[in-house]
């Protein structure tokens, strides 16, 4: 994967910052058609494309019908990276978003994929419950927005930005120009 790629060559820390890309979207979630009804977006067009991205990746991606509401996912993302092990809350709520077409905009399937990456699932329940992270993604989407992200992913350092899936080459550069330092043995 081109990011982890990128944390080798290059001395870089991660932060995931949220982002609303249809926050409009009901908690049971919507049809694709429904989602871009009445614009002129071609359904199939656009999921061969990301098909391809996410192939030339080495990811997995699949058809999906529906889009769902990410609020509580987002929510659920930002306690993760406070516990040991979170990170891998971020690639499971990938896989069951992308790839199996779940509802993560339902508490009970987020609660399950917590259980399957092994994080305390009655304190995400807590999480979920008390909405404790409500703040922080709060402000994730107000950054988000000050910054000008239009789409995901989007990429920013030394206050400057790329945006959408971009190729490794692209990012690499990226990194070099805002003055990103190579780690030990890794030349940019």
């Amino acid at each position: 994967m081109r990011i982890e790629k990128l944390r080798q060559k290059f001395d870089i820390e991660l932060k995931w910052v949220h982002f609303p890309l249809h926050p409009e979207t009901p908690a049971e979630g919507m049809t694709l058609e429904a989602l871009f009804a009445g614009r002129d977006y071609d359904l199939e067009a656009s999921y061969a494309r990301m098909k391809g991205l996410m192939d030339g990746e080495g990811l997995e991606y699949s058809r999906r019908t529906h889009t769902y509401n990410s609020r509580l996912a987002q929510e659920l993302g930002a306690w993760a990276d406070t516990v040991d092990g979170g990170e891998a809350l971020h690639d499971a709520l990938y896989r069951a978003y992308f790839v199996d077409g779940g509802n993560i905009g339902d508490a009970d399937t987020l609660l399950g994929i917590v259980e399957a990456v092994g994080l305390p699932a009655e304190e995400a329940r807590a999480v979920l419950d008390e909405r404790r992270f409500r703040d922080a993604v709060d402000a994730d989407w107000a950054r988000s927005r000050k910054i000008g992200v239009s789409g995901v992913p989007t990429f920013v350092a030394g206050g400057y930005g790329v945006v959408g899936a971009q190729p490794y080459e692209t990012l690499e550069k990226f990194l070099a120009e805002i003055g990103a330092r190579a780690r030990a043995g890794n030349d940019a």
